[in-house]
């Protein structure tokens, strides 16, 4: 992985919100440098509760589909719970061929008005991650989605069945997206490393059907939030999450 060119110094996120909502395709997804921000916020008190789109049972080329989405259901919620969090949900998209549309942004929206968050976490939904490389399409359609869910949640009129549901309209403060190309602010987690690779560790046989040469979590792990803490450019911070920041109020 090839270290991106940075630009300014970044912002340090304002933590003016009680409750988050991480929003993904799959299992693992906010392993990867978000739950070390999710440890700090737990810690600190605050509600942090997560929803992924499909069980990621395509993830596992050994494992039929039926088993991988079990197995790497209880790894996720495993995994959770090494950062504090209890509450874990998960939507009946299909791993790998999630399409966006009115579908997605309804389930998407519908967990909003459930969990009622100031925060919402999705993923970068532009074709290429920080350091050039690809991004996925589930996590294309899931961020693209999520973002139209946001305003979806807010406004009555949309989806109204919703609402017959129980679920009354509620407006997200924040709209945050990680593996951003272009980076607004970060979240100094400098003394969260070991618990977010501990929460990456957690998903065992996912880790292990990876190729031999992929990096190990304990390598993995830190090499993202340090290039985060370089892209902050901020005094005292060696590990950083870095996120693309929208204030809604």
């Amino acid at each position: 992985m090839s270290a991106p060119a940075f630009g300014p110094p970044l912002q340090e996120m304002p933590e003016e919100f009680s409750s988050v909502l991480c929003v993904v395709a799959h299992p693992d997804d906010i392993e990867y440098g978000t739950a070390a921000a999710v440890a700090k916020w737990t810690e600190a008190g605050k509600t942090v509760t997560y929803f992924l789109l499909t069980r990621g049972e395509a993830g596992i080329d050994t494992m039929a589909p039926d088993e991988a989405a079990t197995v790497r259901e209880a790894e996720e919620r495993a995994s959770a719970a090494v950062v504090g969090v209890t509450e874990v949900d998960f939507g009946t998209h299909r791993d790998g061929v999630v399409e966006y549309g009115l579908d997605l942004r309804r389930d998407i929206a519908r967990e909003i008005r459930r969990r009622r968050p100031d925060l919402v976490i999705t993923g970068d939904y532009g074709d290429r991650f920080v350091a050039g490389m690809l991004n996925q399409a589930d996590h294309r359609a899931v961020g693209l989605a999520t973002v139209d869910a946001v305003a979806d949640a807010g406004n009555r009129w949309i989806f109204p069945e919703l609402v017959d549901e129980g679920f009354e309209p509620w407006n997200v403060k924040v709209l945050a997206f990680s593996g951003p190309s272009k980076p607004t602010h970060y979240v100094d987690v400098s003394d969260r490393v070991e618990v977010a690779v501990a929460s990456l560790e957690a998903h065992t046989a996912y880790n292990s059907a990876l190729p031999d040469d992929f990096p190990k979590p304990d390598a993995l792990v830190p090499m993202i939030l340090e290039m985060g803490a370089q892209a902050a450019q901020a005094d005292g911070v060696t590990h950083a999450l870095v996120l693309d920041v929208v204030n809604r109020r």
